[in-house]
């Protein structure tokens, strides 16, 4: 089965139902990726050709629709840190700090499921080290990111 479009997501449109779901699970990281060979829970194979300009994958994604059969995308949860910072300067020396490592952040507001206004990396034993160094509150966590993170391209 080839799949050249995005059919909708679960998180915005209902399948119907009685609807028999297959779930590809992928890690954060893939989600970029506009072609890939994929395989369902139920062992289908599945050949992704996404045009150039496609959105990136996220958790929900429909693949296919075709009469009573659908395949979803799943996502892994990723190893975070959740930083909350205590002031906008702390935010902003911790922010500065981490762009000099070109680690991607992504940034949540109060009104997110944190319930705070956050700052979200990529698990790294360094960057864990540094925020206990300078005593900014995070917690480790697993999280299914909204949006992948993307190595950052850098030159001087």
């Amino acid at each position: 089965m080839l799949i050249t479009r995005i059919a909708g997501n679960v998180h915005e449109q209902a399948l119907p139902a009685g609807t028999h779901v297959e779930t590809i699970t992928v890690p954060s990281a893939q989600l970029v990726k506009r072609i890939q060979r994929l395989r369902t829970d139920h062992d289908t194979e599945v050949g992704l050709r996404l045009p150039t300009g496609a959105p990136d994958l996220r958790d929900g994604d429909i693949l296919s629709l075709e009469g009573e059969n659908a395949i979803v995308v799943r996502v892994e949860a990723s190893d975070v840190l959740v930083i909350a910072a205590r002031s906008i300067l702390e935010m902003a020396t911790v922010a500065h700090t981490l762009g000099n490592r070109h680690l991607q952040a992504q940034f949540f507001g109060a009104d997110s499921e944190y319930g705070a206004e956050v700052m979200v990396v990529q698990y790294d034993h360094t960057v864990q080290a540094y925020l206990d160094s300078v005593r900014v509150p995070y917690e480790r966590q697993e999280r299914v990111m909204p949006v992948p993170f993307r190595h950052s391209e850098h030159t001087h």
